[in-house]
């Protein structure tokens, strides 16, 4: 059963540039009957966000600053949040946004039974970050539509500039979970190992370091072993990791 998301962007803080992507990613994940954008529309800053709010069918919200250094956006979407959350219409959020002033939201949400998934740039402070039960960065974004269209050689250098370099530390994550959930010759069923690693680390996605999926990710990294098996209720072999 798909679930209804309401999605709700915060227009003063994310770039505008990959809304197409980011709407196609949101989909994966839910249908979003509820779009807002939230922002001082009177601002020429918003003005690149115009003609994408009709492409996308998201409804602009208008929001003055009503003192210089304060936030009114983040109340309004804060306070629209909560209407939506009573009103029954979703069972799950989309925050859009970079802005730690968003955790208690989030956590709000989760309390009330909303799965919350937040995107934003990797700047995001980790509060917001663990505060999700999913957090996408849109730099993997910005690179998923580079690949999509022709590269250049400059293209390229910056794909490259924004992926991550595994660490131990990213190591260590994986090797514990499959530690958690293998059997007694150490096998853990990678769909489970994919689950449990984004309940630890909402911001862990293999997408971050270069991959697509989880198990190119997992077969490059050597401490690692695969194991395909057949799989009797389906055509796609089931798929298991273990620890050297």
């Amino acid at each position: 059963m798909e679930i209804n998301l309401a999605v709700l962007i915060d227009g003063d803080n994310i770039p505008s540039a990959y809304v197409k992507e980011m709407m196609e990613e949101i989909a994966k994940y839910g249908n979003p009957t509820i779009k807002r954008i939230y922002g001082d529309w009177t601002n020429p800053k918003l003005s690149k966000w115009k003609n994408l709010l009709l492409e996308n069918a998201i409804t602009p919200i208008q929001q003055y600053a009503y003192t210089t250094g304060k936030n009114a956006t983040d109340s309004a979407m804060i306070i629209d949040a909560m209407d939506i959350l009573y009103s029954n219409k979703v069972s799950g959020f989309c925050i859009v946004s970079s802005d730690s002033d968003f955790t208690r939201l989030a956590t709000r949400l989760r309390e009330a039974g909303m799965n919350v998934i937040g995107i934003g740039e990797k700047k995001t402070p980790n509060p917001f970050i663990v505060a999700c039960d999913k957090f996408i960065y849109i730099e993997i974004l910005k690179n998923q539509s580079e690949e999509n269209s022709s590269e250049t050689t400059d293209s390229k250098k910056d794909k490259k500039d924004n992926v991550d370099k595994i660490t131990q530390k990213e190591i260590k994550l994986i090797a514990s979970t499959i530690s958690d959930l293998a059997d007694e010759d150490g096998w853990a069923f990678l769909g489970d190992v994919g689950s449990l690693l984004q309940k630890k680390q909402p911001n862990f996605d293999s997408r971050n370091y270069g991959f697509q999926k989880l198990t190119p990710l997992i077969k490059s990294i050597k401490n690692f072993e695969i194991d395909q098996r057949e799989n009797v209720k389906g055509r796609f072999k089931l798929i298991y990791v273990r620890n050297r």
